[in-house]
C-alpha cells in the first residue's frame, strides 16, 4: 500500500469536555496517512484515479471547525470516516494533536492516533 500523509493541517475547535473549551475554542492540529494503491494514478497520469489531498485538507479543516464533540477520540474517528469515503483511500491513520489541552503540568503535545481501514 502507498502512503500520501498530510501533516499539520490546523483548524480552530470547539471539542472537549470543559465547557471553556467549548465556549472559547482552541487550536487543533491533525496528520492523516492515507493507504492508497498510486499505480493507476501514475500510470495513467490521472488525479481522479487516486485521492485530491487538497479535497482532504479541507474537509479536515471543517470537521475540526464543525459540529463540537467532548472526546479527541470522537473527533478522531470522524476523521477516519470522511477520509475512508474517498474511493481511493483503503486505510487511513490519523493523529488529532490538541497542544493547548487543559492539563495543569507542563507538556509539549497530547495526541490521539487511531488507524482504520475499510475491512
Amino acid at each position: 500500500m502507498d502512503r500520501i500523509a498530510l501533516r499539520g493541517v490546523r483548524a480552530q475547535g470547539h471539542h472537549g469536555v470543559l465547557p471553556s473549551e467549548r465556549a472559547e475554542g482552541q487550536p487543533f492540529v491533525v496528520d492523516v496517512d492515507l493507504g492508497v494503491d498510486t499505480r493507476p494514478a501514475a500510470a495513467d497520469d490521472a488525479l481522479e484515479l487516486t485521492v485530491d489531498y487538497g479535497v482532504v485538507a479541507e474537509q479536515i479543516v471543517a470537521i475540526v471547525a464543525g459540529e463540537p464533540c467532548d472526546l479527541l477520540e470522537t473527533l478522531a474517528q470522524r476523521l477516519a470516516d470522511q477520509c475512508l469515503t474517498h474511493p481511493a483511500v483503503a486505510e487511513v491513520t490519523v493523529t488529532v494533536h490538541k497542544p493547548l489541552a487543559p492539563i495543569t503540568v507542563p507538556f509539549d503535545d497530547v495526541t490521539i492516533t487511531i488507524k482504520r481501514s475499510r475491512a
